[in-house]
């Protein structure tokens, strides 16, 4: 690895961590901005016991007291804090069991979305103007216009309540499918015409014609030279959409009854479980950072001739 190349992901990783702190700055003020607090909700509380619990998870200090010591927490000890409503339990340890649904759920969603979407894009390219390009093209068209909610549901009726193939609860295996499927469609769709339009590119360079004109095998020149060339805009693609589905979706676990770190994420907005928001959203933007770069060094894997600067 040269120089220039360490250099590159050394300064990605600096400006990693600077984003890393502004997104927990700016989410930490914004949250303490809005008006309410997490135990307004609380029956019949009194003044004296909402300054109790104020004081128990510190939130009656200072608020640069309060952002001080958060900050330190978690750089020294990786430590979010306890939730404020479920309590007696860490930040840390909710995410972790999230992660256990949420994992496998998105990489195999995302994995499922990139090949899929690469070998129909591809097909397409080849087969341009075709009958089965218009085809993959309508009905990729319609997967990235409808909502994901929408497809979810219709996956729930039809294999659920129409042909009961799979259970509704997305708690075991089997039930995990019909959530992959919708958590992959969208994204398939977005990659199969991302890799159409690269690929076409592609097929129009000089080399390409030289490569015809010399007698290349046909599949040497679709899948060492046209198809490798056409998947930068994909990696450029797939990194942040990859952190993105392992996170979860938001929607996608409430349809399916997944328990999911994002399900833990849209109830810790609705009761205002501060230390939660903050915990999700951190790991959320970190997996984005970091897949981020990782599809930047891949770049030059993919093809060499890129240089990282």
């Amino acid at each position: 690895m040269s120089s220039k190349t360490l250099m590159y992901i050394l300064k990605r990783i600096l400006l990693a961590i600077l984003t890393v702190w502004i997104v927990i700055t700016v989410t930490f003020f914004v949250m303490r901005a809005v008006p309410g607090g997490p135990f307004l909700g609380e029956k019949a509380i009194t003044q004296e016991a909402m300054d109790a619990l104020e004081a128990k998870y510190g939130m009656d200090k200072p608020l640069i007291e309060q952002y001080t010591t958060y900050l330190t927490d978690i750089v020294t000890r990786l430590d979010f804090g306890p939730s404020l409503k479920n309590r007696g339990r860490d930040v840390s340890a909710i995410i972790f069991d999230g992660f256990k649904t949420s994992i496998p759920l998105g990489v195999s969603a995302a994995f499922l979305a990139l090949v899929t979407g690469v070998v129909l894009g591809a097909v397409a390219a080849l087969r341009r103007n075709k009958i089965i390009d218009k085809v993959i093209m309508v009905v990729t068209t319609a997967f990235v216009s409808m909502p994901s909610f929408i497809m979810g549901s219709l996956l729930l009726i039809v294999f659920t309540m129409t042909f009961p193939i799979f259970p509704a609860n997305g708690t075991t295996t089997m039930g995990l499918v019909l959530p992959v499927i919708t958590l992959a469609l969208y994204p398939m769709a977005y990659i199969t015409r991302l890799t159409r339009s690269s690929m076409l590119d592609v097929l129009g360079q000089d080399y390409i014609r030289t490569a015809r004109a010399k007698g290349v095998a046909p599949g040497k020149i679709v899948f060492k030279h046209a198809l490798k060339n056409s998947l930068i805009p994909v990696i450029t693609y797939f990194g942040p959409m990859l952190a993105y589905i392992v996170t979860g979706s938001l929607v996608v676990e409430q349809i399916f009854a997944v328990p999911g770190i994002g399900r833990a994420f849209v109830s810790s907005i609705t009761d205002r479980d501060y230390p939660m928001i903050m915990g999700t959203t951190i790991v959320l933007a970190t997996l984005i950072v970091v897949m981020n770069l990782v599809s930047d060094i891949l770049y030059k894997v993919v093809d060499p001739r890129i240089n990282l600067e």
